[in-house]
């Protein structure tokens, strides 16, 4: 079709700022994991299951079953991912670091014993993550992207491929979202606003220390555990049709959702959770071609000079 417009002209870029923010977001989430935990902890033996790393049927690939009877070993191991995942956090090379970048993460939930909800996603969104990396060619995924004018056939198939990895990545954190919201529905915590009470209390999964005094004040009010329980659902509903919702009211589900982990990282510690599921909010909200730019003012420079407007013309004089 010879009228056709390029490829490039209507298919956004994938690898823009926003993209690269989410890879570090994930990365960070892991490394913290692996960088605050001990390898007792992460690899302590769990009752009816075994020792860990299991190093059984496709967990047997996870890079800590390289030396699962050493815990000097693992240590090693360990420390070798936490820099690798500095690395892919800084946006090196990100066609290069993005298969390192999924390996690890499938290590880490694979191989150690307290595998948690963050360490899932943050797999799924560097499997899928993976796409769009394959075609970037940039030495950092910071910088902005290439001209388009250079673009050819095989950059734009695989622009095609990095597209459909982050429609992947709405469509998963939809799925989590509905879920999330859909499941708590039949409780009847959930349904009279008590089941915060029920998590705000828990000793062990219940606020940080220096957290006590604010959140007893809440606790202790009916309204405060009814917003405390209702608040979160109805933030992940609005989160599973941000994408069909106009910017306007997108970004402020945007902002909610990330305030929303920010909390339950600040109460229960969930930092590599509220890490990963930060990155899938802001694919799931922001438009895909969306990039960050630093703007920023020199103080020698002079105001731009404002440029006069025009003056009205003078109205037809009548003839007779």
């Amino acid at each position: 079709m010879g009228g056709a417009l390029p490829v490039n002209q209507y298919i956004p870029r994938p690898w823009t700022n926003l993209y690269g923010l989410a890879r570090t977001l994930v990365a960070l989430g892991t490394a913290a994991t692996l960088a605050t935990s001990s390898v007792e902890t992460l690899f302590r033996p769990v009752a009816t299951i075994g020792d860990y790393p299991l190093c059984r049927s496709t967990t047997a690939a996870s890079l800590f079953c390289l030396s699962p009877d050493s815990y000097t070993h693992l240590t090693w191991l360990k420390w070798i991912c936490v820099a690798a995942l500095a690395v892919i956090a800084s946006g090196w090379r990100p066609r290069f670091t993005a298969l390192p970048h999924a390996y690890i993460n499938y290590s880490v939930f694979s191989g150690i014993s307290i595998a948690d909800g963050g360490d899932q996603i943050a797999l799924i969104l560097s499997v899928l993550l993976l796409l769009p990396a394959l075609g970037d060619t940039r030495r950092w995924h910071w910088q902005a992207p290439r001209s388009p004018e250079a673009d050819t056939r095989t950059t734009r198939a695989l622009a095609l491929i990095g597209i459909s990895g982050l429609v992947m990545v709405r469509l998963q954190m939809v799925v989590v979202y509905l879920q999330a919201a859909v499941a708590k529905l039949p409780h009847a915590e959930w349904q009279d606003g008590t089941a915060m009470w029920y998590w705000g209390s828990h000793l062990d999964f219940g606020p940080a220390p220096w957290l006590d005094t604010f959140t007893a004040l809440i606790l202790a009010s009916p309204l405060g555990v009814a917003l405390m329980t209702w608040i979160p659902v109805a933030i992940e509903g609005s989160l599973v049709v941000a994408a069909l919702l106009p910017w306007k009211i997108r970004r402020w589900a945007m902002y909610a959702g990330i305030t929303f982990h920010l909390c339950i990282a600040l109460m229960m510690g969930l930092w590599s959770f509220a890490l990963a599921m930060t990155a899938g909010i802001l694919i799931l909200c922001l438009p895909l071609g969306s990039a960050i730019h630093a703007r920023t003012i020199s103080k020698d420079a002079s105001p731009p000079k404002r440029i006069p407007e025009p003056e009205p013309l003078a109205p037809p004089v009548p003839q007779h």
